[in-house]
């Protein structure tokens, strides 16, 4: 499906397995559209078929021209320059490769140094008046790719997908020591540590978290391995206290038992890859990390 984005409209010729449904069923089960936003739509009246604005109740037709509105909305958070590094872009999502040392998003009023403030400056000055929505997170001091929606609805869609774990993300890590096994899972529940305000652990009673890991070198001069990582989960810290548990921390990582020989952990989210909100193509993003952490390793080795 191509979706054009029109001003505050989004256009597109309705696919055939639209057709029979009405304009409210397609836009539950299709794109997975929130209550709150259909009954925007139908107050509004913010749908369009064949340009002439019909009730959400419409049964959609072959070859309907329909349009939706997205509404305008103020830029948050406060907009503040700082380049990105933008790895994909449209009208509907946008991947950027985070450095370390930056929060995702303001977790108090008013802060301007965060990856949300920077891409609400790539907004303003694109003419995009909507609020910066990141679908996933990356801890402060880990780099790389990260996925945000453009609007609302493009918003929407992909939370769905997250949610069903449609949205694939992939690490690089170094590593302390010689992991024997080239490839494994970690299955071990994590919670939080009572003794500790933000560290997690191992707990029989944490929530359900699971690693896959790939060794991909070894460097037996300074000891450390590059791992490769996947997740069927998506905890706080999970490849952190992971890797911690089975005895290999990641390089710098002195929370859970890494030597303090960089100024983070070494850990960088090398891929990402999604189905796009609107057309379905399969999107994969990918971004090196940074040579003086990971240092003079093969760039064929990550991949």
């Amino acid at each position: 499906m191509n979706v054009q984005k029109k001003g505050n409209w989004l256009m597109f010729e309705a696919p055939l397995s639209w057709v029979g449904l009405s304009l409210e069923q397609a836009f539950q089960t299709k794109w997975f559209v929130p209550k709150k936003m259909l009954h925007e739509w139908r107050m509004t009246k913010g749908v369009i078929v064949n340009k002439k604005i019909v009730p959400l109740h419409t049964i959609i037709s072959p070859n309907d021209h329909i349009g939706v509105h997205i509404k305008d909305e103020t830029i948050e958070p406060i907009p503040t320059y700082f380049p990105l590094h933008i790895v994909f872009e449209d009208d509907h999502v946008l991947v950027v490769n985070k450095p370390a040392h930056m929060d995702v998003h303001p977790t108090q009023p008013n802060q301007t140094n965060t990856l949300a403030n920077a891409v609400a400056f790539h907004f303003q000055c694109e003419g995009i008046y909507s609020k910066v929505r990141h679908i996933h997170r990356l801890d402060r001091d880990t780099s790389g790719v990260i996925l945000f929606a453009k609007h609302a609805l493009a918003g929407a869609v992909l939370d769905k997908y997250l949610a069903e774990r449609t949205i694939h993300r992939t690490y690089v890590a170094l590593v302390h020591g010689y992991v024997k096994q080239k490839k494994g899972t970690i299955d071990a529940p994590i919670g939080r540590d009572r003794h500790h305000p933000t560290r997690r652990r191992v707990s029989k009673t944490g929530d359900t978290a699971i690693t896959h890991y790939e060794r991909l070198q070894y460097d037996k001069q300074k000891n450390v391995s590059l791992v490769r990582l996947t997740l069927d989960t998506g905890k706080t810290h999970q490849i952190r206290v992971h890797m911690s548990y089975i005895g290999h921390p990641l390089v710098g990582d002195t929370l859970y038992g890494g030597k303090p020989w960089i100024d983070r952990q070494a850990l960088h989210a090398i891929s990402l890859s999604f189905p796009h909100p609107f057309t379905n193509e399969p999107i994969t993003c990918s971004a090196l990390p940074d040579e003086m952490i990971f240092g003079n390793i093969k760039r064929g080795a990550f991949l």
